[in-house]
């Protein structure tokens, strides 16, 4: 069992900066691809982006984020981190991050499979 602990949602002007962190509960976070996920009011859970855990590491973004949002992770932290900039009104979302053992086509299909998830941070971008 993984667990998985988002934190740094808040609520930021549109044209700003944040930095979700995903800490993970064990030291095998490195044998599993993490996602990011989000889901807003009324509407149904989007893939953020996905960051494999080869040695050859491997982002994925989706289009909506491509060139604002940065995905990373440090093994050594256990922890995943979303980097958004530049946030726009319509990445108001409760964020979610999951982790998925080796590979990411659970991750790249929407989520549907992944191992493990958070409960959900929460970005509101308004002004």
């Amino acid at each position: 069992q993984v667990q998985l602990v988002e934190s740094g949602g808040t609520l930021v002007q549109p044209g700003g900066s944040l930095r979700l962190a995903c800490a993970a509960s064990r030291s095998t976070f490195n044998q599993y691809a993490i996602g990011w996920f989000r889901q807003a009011p009324g509407k149904e859970r989007e893939r953020v982006s996905c960051i494999t855990n080869t040695d050859d590491i491997r982002t994925y973004y989706a289009d909506s984020v491509k060139g604002r949002f940065t995905i990373s992770r440090d093994n050594a932290k256990n922890t995943a981190y979303l980097e958004m900039n530049n946030l726009k009104p319509e990445d108001t979302a409760v964020y979610y991050c999951a982790a998925e053992w080796y590979g990411v086509a659970s991750c790249l299909a929407g989520g549907r499979g992944m191992d493990f998830w958070g409960k959900g941070t929460l970005v509101t971008v308004s002004a």
